[in-house]
Formats: structure tokens, C-alpha cells, sequence
């Protein structure tokens, strides 16, 4: 399948309508991802009336190279897999809204959603399966060089870098498999890691450990990215020794994990103290009528499997909420 990243859009689906600022939606979804679109479905089948709000369709998964546990699949990418919940998706009439973020929610009774253009969406109930963003360094030279070298989608950036050296910051899941991702392609691949030792999952580290070009770093931490219009080096302190040095390289990719996509609903539903939002095992929020579902939540193991059943489960709970309520 020949297709990048810019046509995975309803906008042009005849069965999604623009969202209606003037009724009142029995479900409003924010978020494209796989909780997202699953609660979608389901809502769209029990016959109730659906808004959805995306920001970036396909959430997380569109940005992932290579997908080996999903059910049905021994293997496909990101954007494939995304292509697949639009195919599901596109046969159900839709109010859908696409390229805006939420600034905040407001529940008095009837659930608004303002977004940043300053419309306002309005629901009988809520689903929020916003997921999660790549979380940052928060280093000097990091947002000023973002997209002049620091990175945070391998799957986007990686043909950028073909043949040049790169540093991956992380040695988790993401960050290993990152470095496979950018093995393949670029020249020299080196792994900078917090801990002593990576904490990816075996089979990841035994398949990166197969590339002759990767090379590690251990107990370091990145104190700057230098470069004027482009990215130069990175200045790393040893956490044990305190040595500082710097490793020149082309780009710097940014692999450290992710922070929910919550802080819009902070003043309306209970969150953890990571911000991840709290739900009990129908999707119930702390807030009568708001629902949440996906890597949002405080649902351990974000999976892509799992976020697209929790989807299912608030569709179905927004539903019978609905159904208690006439």
C-alpha cells in the first residue's frame, strides 16, 4: 500500500459531516486513536448521535513503524493499521472535526468542549480518549532545534538521516526501537541511556544487538543540544563521574516516553499524579457523564489492543448511560 501520513483523513469521507456548533451531540469523542475510533464504531452502532475531535488522526499508532501483536496481523505498520480503523470508521454518518485541539471542558450539566479556534462542541456525554504525547528533555537548544535535527517520530524523520550519525535518547521500548528504525538507514546509531542498562524488552534488544553501526551509552544524561540552524552536538554529563562531554552528531532523536493528553479536563475529572485520568472498569470517569478511555487513562499497559477495547467499553457505558437517563 502506497500512502503517507497526509491521507489518512475523513475530511473528504462523504459520510463524515462537518460538527454542528448549534446541537446538542448525545456523544462527543476527543481523540483519532484507537480508543477514539473504536468508541466511535460502537457508539455509531448502538444508533446514538457522535462528534468526533481529533487533533492528529491515528494518534501514536501513525507514528509506529512496525506493529507485530495486534490480533490479525503478523505484521503491519502504523499508518496501515490506522487505514484499517478509518475503513471501519468511514461507513457511519459522523459530525467530525479534524486539525484542532480542546482547551478546555466544561460540565454544567451539558458537556462543552472548547476548542482553540473558539468553537464550542456540546454533548450529552463525554469520551475522552485524548492518549498521549511524546514527552520532552527540557534542555537548552531542544524546542529552538525541534525539526532542525531533534526528533521525536522515527517513523516521519528517520529517511532524513539516512547515512549520518544519530543520537537516540532512551533506552526503553521506544528508544530501542527507535534505534532499530534508525539502524537501518542511518550511518552510526548511538543509544544514550539514564540507567545502567536498557529496559526494553528482550526480544528488542536482542534484534537491535544484530546491527553493526549502534553503539551505547550508559549512566549519561543530555544537559544541552548546540547547533546554530541545525543540530550540532549533544553536551552529556556522566550521572556517577560528572564528566561532561559532547558528541557531535547530525540529529538527536528523543525517545523518553509520553505525558496523557489530559490537562484540558485537570479543573473537571480526577487525575493521578501523573495526570493520567481515573476510571473505574466501565470507563467511568469521576464526573457523572465523562468518560475515558486509552493511554489517558490509569489503565496499566498502554497497548494498542487494549486502548481499542477500553474504547469499546466506554462507547458502551456512554450508551447505557444515556439509555438510564431518558
Amino acid at each position: 500500500m502506497d500512502f503517507n501520513l497526509s491521507t489518512v483523513s475523513f475530511l473528504s469521507e462523504k459520510n463524515f459531516v462537518p460538527i454542528d456548533t448549534g446541537k446538542v451531540y448525545d456523544v462527543v469523542i476527543i481523540g483519532g486513536g484507537p480508543a477514539g475510533l473504536t468508541a466511535a464504531v460502537y457508539c455509531m452502532r448502538k444508533g446514538v448521535d457522535t462528534a468526533v475531535i481529533v487533533n492528529h488522526i491515528g494518534g501514536q499508532v501513525a507514528e509506529t513503524s512496525s506493529i507485530e501483536n495486534y490480533m490479525g496481523y503478523r505484521y503491519v505498520n502504523g499508518v496501515e493499521l490506522v487505514e484499517k480503523f478509518r475503513e471501519q470508521v468511514q461507513q457511519f454518518s459522523i459530525g467530525y472535526d479534524e486539525g484542532n485541539s480542546v482547551e478546555t471542558i466544561e460540565d454544567d450539566g451539558i458537556k462543552k468542549v472548547m476548542l482553540t479556534d473558539g468553537r464550542i462542541i456540546k454533548g450529552k456525554t463525554l469520551i475522552i480518549a485524548s492518549g498521549k504525547s511524546w514527552r520532552k528533555l527540557g534542555v537548552p537548544g531542544e524546542q529552538r532545534l525541534t525539526g532542525k535535527g531533534v526528533a521525536y517520530c522515527t517513523i516521519c524523520d528517520a529517511p532524513l538521516f539516512a547515512g549520518k550519525k544519530v543520537v537516540v535518547v532512551g533506552g526503553g521500548n521506544s528508544g530501542v526501537e527507535a534505534a532499530i528504525d534508525l539502524a537501518s538507514v542511518a550511518g552510526e546509531v548511538v543509544v544514550l541511556q539514564l540507567l545502567d542498562k536498557l529496559t526494553a524488552d528482550k526480544i528488542l534488544q536482542d534484534k537491535l544487538a544484530g546491527f553493526s553501526n549502534v553503539s551505547y551509552i550508559y549512566s549519561s544524561s543530555v544537559q544541552e543540544i548546540t547547533g546554530d540552524d541545525k543540530v550540532k552536538g549533544v553536551i552529556i554529563e556522566n550521572n556517577n563521574t560528572h564528566t561532561v562531554s559532547e558528541i557531535v552528531t547530525d540529529g538527536v532523536f528523543v525517545e523518553i516516553g509520553l505525558d496523557p493528553n489530559s490537562g484540558f479536563a485537570k479543573e473537571v475529572v480526577e487525575m493521578n499524579k501523573y495526570g493520567e485520568i481515573v476510571v473505574d472498569c466501565a470507563c467511568r470517569t469521576s464526573r457523572e457523564g465523562v468518560f475515558a478511555a486509552g493511554d489517558v487513562t490509569t489503565v496499566p499497559f498502554k497497548q494498542i489492543i487494549i486502548a481499542g477495547g477500553e474504547g469499546a467499553k466506554a462507547a458502551l457505558s456512554a450508551c447505557e448511560y444515556l439509555m438510564n437517563k431518558e
